[in-house]
């Protein structure tokens, strides 16, 4: 993971400059993290969020946000969210567990990611204030697509792991979230059940 060099993991940005989290601690956030099984193959279903955003703007994440007041847990967290930016109903979400969570240093998020088991041909309803579009992606693809590229941001030139499918690239904290799934399904053969078909009938059957 020490490839991953941004947002740094230190107090030292790499123009020198020292920078903390917020004070009190990071925030907790929470996304899902989607995977649907068609024509043979798992799919990863991200979002692209809309390049007029203050933050992150343009980039490749899942769906999700921080946590609120009336959230009872995080993983309601993140099946609101996924609701609200994808219009991916809760009731069509079987929810497999866990990832570990990754923090983003420079905004002071604790991610934690839930993976979910979707059924395919799901009818997306974007948010038109956050998301510009949903990126379906085969799951070996993505695998296959990692790399170390050259980033460009806030003027700071550096290199980082990330994984690029065909103009798609996707780095930082995203791109951690997909290594701790990537290696959980190669250590676990439980974690193997997510490759297997849901359907939309499926998804009914489980909310009844």
């Amino acid at each position: 993971m020490s490839a991953f060099t941004w947002p740094p993991e230190s107090s030292a940005s790499p123009s020198g400059l020292t920078t903390r989290p917020p004070a009190g601690g990071p925030v907790a956030a929470a996304v899902l993290v989607p995977i649907y099984h068609s024509g043979g193959a798992s799919h990863l279903v991200l979002t692209r969020r809309r390049a007029d955003l203050r933050r992150h703007a343009g980039e490749i994440s899942f769906p999700g946000g921080r946590r609120d007041p009336t959230d009872p847990d995080l993983q309601t967290t993140a099946l609101r969210e996924a609701e609200e930016e994808i219009g991916l109903p809760r009731a069509s979400v079987e929810l497999v567990g866990p990832l570990p969570p990754t923090s983003t240093f420079a905004t002071g998020y604790e991610i934690h990611p839930f993976v979910g088991s979707i059924p395919s041909g799901v009818a997306w309803e974007l948010s038109p204030r956050e998301v510009d579009a949903v990126i379906e992606l085969p799951l070996e693809q993505v695998r296959a697509g990692r790399t170390v590229t050259r980033i460009d941001r806030r003027g700071i030139s550096f290199l980082t792991d990330a994984y690029v499918v065909e103009d798609h690239l996707i780095w930082g904290a995203t791109a951690r979230i997909i290594e701790h799934l990537l290696g959980r399904l190669e250590d676990n053969d439980d974690a193997l059940r997510l490759l297997a078909p849901r359907t939309a009938e499926d998804a009914t059957e489980a909310a009844d």
